[in-house]
C-alpha cells in the first residue's frame, strides 16, 4: 500500500501503515523545510518530530500521530493554502502545536 502525499485522509492505524506513511515524510519533508524553513518559527520543532518518528524505540502506534502531522505539514493541500502570505502556515502551526503538547515531555530529548 502506498499513500500519496495528497491523501491525508489515510488513518496510520497499523504498524505497516505507519511504515508507508513514514517513507513519505522521508521523501517529501527536507524538500519542503529547505523551502520554507526560514518563514516559518517552527523547523526545530519539525526536525525533533521527525527524529522522533525515527527512533526504533518509539512504539508504532505514538509514531502514527506524528506521521499524520507531517504529512499535513508536507502536503500542499491545507485548511490554509501555504501561498497565503504570513496565514498560510497557521494552519500547520497548529497541527504541530497539538501533537507537541499531545507528547509533551516524551520530545525533549529529540531538540538538539
Amino acid at each position: 500500500m502506498s499513500y500519496e502525499i495528497d491523501d491525508i485522509t489515510k488513518e496510520f492505524d497499523t504498524p505497516e501503515k505507519v511504515t508507508e506513511g513514514e517513507k513519505v515524510v522521508e521523501e517529501k519533508l527536507w524538500e519542503k523545510l529547505e523551502r520554507v524553513g526560514k518563514k516559518i518559527s517552527f523547523a526545530k520543532d519539525i526536525k525533533a518530530l521527525y527524529k522522533y518518528m525515527t527512533d526504533p524505540n518509539v512504539s508504532w502506534y505514538r509514531k502514527s500521530i506524528v506521521v499524520g502531522a507531517l504529512i499535513y505539514f508536507i502536503s500542499p493541500i491545507d485548511t490554509v493554502p501555504d501561498l497565503a502570505p504570513l496565514i498560510g502556515y497557521l494552519d500547520d502551526l497548529g497541527v504541530i502545536t497539538a501533537v507537541l503538547k499531545f507528547l509533551g515531555h516524551e520530545l525533549m530529548s529529540y531538540y538538539e
